[in-house]
């Protein structure tokens, strides 16, 4: 080690200047003075459009739907069903499929129902506002 840089005091790491830019200290830099750089912009990122989301919702759906009928061919054992007084055999992979349809059933029924009452609640407050 030199003299020089011994005697120096160590240079924080890096230092936020008020105008946005960041002091980098080197060990070229003279004491007395630091070598400022900006910080780079980033580019403006991408808008995503309806037809963007519509795309990744059928490349999913597609995706889904190919898991189902593996899922199907792979449980064709049938199964006898009872139900209200229905009475028939099913493959497996149908009815549990047909299952998992009446929960989701279960729950989009009730949570649409209650989106459209809060979507009718808003118009009357946007209504009452004018």
């Amino acid at each position: 080690m030199s003299e020089d840089s011994a005697t120096r005091p160590a240079p924080d790491p890096v230092a936020v200047e008020p105008t946005g830019t960041v002091a980098v200290p080197t060990d070229d830099t003279p004491p007395t003075a630091e070598r400022t750089t900006t910080t780079p912009r980033r580019a403006p990122a991408t808008r995503h459009s309806r037809v963007s989301g519509m795309w990744v919702g059928l490349i999913l759906s597609a995706v889904v739907l190919l898991f189902l009928l593996i899922f199907i061919l792979q449980n064709l054992e049938p199964v006898r069903i009872q139900f209200l007084g229905l009475d028939g055999t099913l493959p497996t992979g149908v009815a549990l499929l047909l299952g998992a349809i009446a929960g989701i059933l279960l729950v989009a029924i009730p949570g649409s129902a209650r989106i459209v009452q809060l979507r009718r609640a808003a118009r009357r407050g946007a209504k009452r506002a004018q």
